[in-house]
């Protein structure tokens, strides 16, 4: 019998008790997901209620901070704190983005790009062999939303990841709004986008998706500008590219992300409650026992 399909919120305070006192969408909720820099702390009433959480559900872990794609190796104190993260709290997924965020001792509070091409992928695969190395288990590497495409770049976004997958063994987080915002900034059709991608990806090398709101804008010629701002709730558009996805890639346990604009446990798990319905709907696999 298949275990049923995980769908899950990325963590704020406010839910937190919420979810230990089992109110409203509480169990609908079948993980979370927690920023590793948030949890690099001494104690603190914060890991003591995720310890509860932790006691009921399973964890993913999602860094912002390596700067896995940056032109030096990742910083090794917080390899050394991340390490101690995931020691800890026993996550059972750790993620990094496909972004660098730091140059020359400077750090910016974004996840920049990357050219694709074979000098970016050969960095980037000896800093995943390096985190990988020091922190024992596999990564997931989450593809990016971008605003522009490198002139320089020889492969497509595509191409490359599989690429890093093939010759690291690290996994993929398929962020689908991201997907989405990417394709429509450059002026690609989406669905497409996420055909290539998906297709592209060694047999089970995607291990989380996520699902996310964006802002619509304009650039200075008036063309659309999407922004991945966390700040709404998963547009339609994204809802069809996910199910697209999973008609590919079969149920993933699947996260909802909200960073900004905050709404109530009930509204965020009823998102959740969606992503599981769609994965719970999909055809059964011959030869499988429902």
């Amino acid at each position: 019998m298949n275990a049923q399909p995980l769908a899950g919120i990325g963590l704020k305070d406010e839910h937190v008790l919420p979810l230990l006192q089992g109110e409203a969408g509480a169990a609908a909720v079948g993980f979370v997901e927690v920023h590793a820099e948030n949890l690099m702390v001494d104690g603190g009433p914060r890991l003591s209620r995720l310890d509860r959480l932790r006691e009921r559900l399973p964890l993913s872990v999602h860094g912002v901070g390596l700067s896995i794609g940056g032109a030096q190796p990742p910083c090794e104190q917080h390899l050394d704190r991340l390490a101690r993260v995931l020691q800890r709290h026993e996550p059972r997924w750790f993620s990094e983005h496909l972004a660098w965020s730091g140059h020359g001792g400077l750090w910016f509070n974004d996840l920049l790009p990357l050219p694709y091409d074979r000098p970016t992928l050969h960095r980037v695969c000896a800093h995943i062999d390096r985190v990988q190395t020091r922190l024992r288990r596999p990564l997931l590497l989450e593809n990016p939303s971008t605003y522009l495409a490198y002139a320089r770049s020889t492969m497509d976004e595509a191409g490359f990841l599989a690429e890093v997958v093939r010759r690291t063994g690290c996994g993929v987080l398929l962020d689908v709004n991201n997907a989405h915002v990417s394709a429509v900034n450059q002026g690609q059709d989406a669905a497409d986008f996420i055909e290539r991608l998906v297709r592209a990806l060694p047999a089970g090398a995607v291990g989380e998706i996520h699902l996310a709101g964006h802002a619509v804008d304009a650039d200075a010629q008036g063309a659309p500008l999407l922004i991945d701002s966390h700040g709404a709730p998963v547009a339609e558009a994204v809802w069809s590219l996910y199910r697209q996805a999973i008609a590919l890639l079969g149920p993933v346990p699947t996260l909802i992300e909200r960073d900004q604009d905050v709404p109530p446990l009930a509204r965020l798990s009823a998102e959740a409650g969606r992503a599981q319905a769609l994965m719970a709907a999909l055809p059964v696999p011959d030869g499988v026992t429902p």
